[in-house]
């Protein structure tokens, strides 16, 4: 058997597509551990979720540290501690910064509520219903320097709900969770 890719999962808020990663991984539709669960947010549900599944959990409040490159760095020492190989990103509210990109060139993958470029940021959903389109979806793409601007691995469009925010974040959340394993066990793969 081959061994599993060692991933770490960041996450800010419920974690949604965590725990459809953490399923994927224990059920082996995706041959990956997820070794760390780390999160800017101590207090976001997604610890929780972590913590229920026996993943350690990293937690990093960016406003204890100096700067950005001293946050960074000490998420790198927790990562390097558990031989990190792939970040994931699952609705993690921050742009990755130089000392992460550096340490994992090509290998930062990140999902976004919508079909980019269009839409890119927070309340990806809402500048949607906003702009009044008919059909949204999912990214899948690597991470880089810009705000969601990596190169796109996988994508799928989503309609939106009678222009309802709740709704349609529904659908989306529904199409993340296939997508994004979909992708990562194909990224794996190769």
């Amino acid at each position: 058997m081959t061994r599993k890719v060692k991933i770490a999962v960041f996450a800010s808020g419920s974690g949604s597509n965590f725990g459809a990663i953490e399923e994927a991984c224990r059920n082996g539709a995706l041959h990956a551990e997820i070794v760390v669960m780390v999160t800017n947010k101590p207090d976001a549900y997604v610890v929780e979720r972590a913590k229920k599944a026996g993943i350690q959990v990293a937690a990093f409040c960016p406003k204890d540290f100096s700067t950005k490159d001293a946050y960074e760095e000490a998420i790198l020492g927790t990562l390097r501690e558990v031989d990190v190989e792939w970040l994931i990103l699952a609705g993690y509210m921050r742009l990755i910064g130089q000392h992460l990109l550096s340490a994992y060139p090509s290998r930062i993958v990140n999902i976004h509520p919508s079909l980019l470029p269009s839409f890119p940021g927070k309340d990806a959903i809402g500048q949607a219903i906003e702009q009044g389109v008919k059909i949204t979806g999912v990214t899948v793409h690597l991470v880089d320097e810009g705000m969601d601007t990596g190169p796109i691995l996988a994508q799928r469009a989503v309609a939106v709900i009678d222009g309802d925010v709740d709704k349609t974040a529904e659908a989306i959340h529904a199409v993340e969770h296939e997508l994004y394993k979909e992708t990562l066990i194909e990224l794996f793969s190769r």
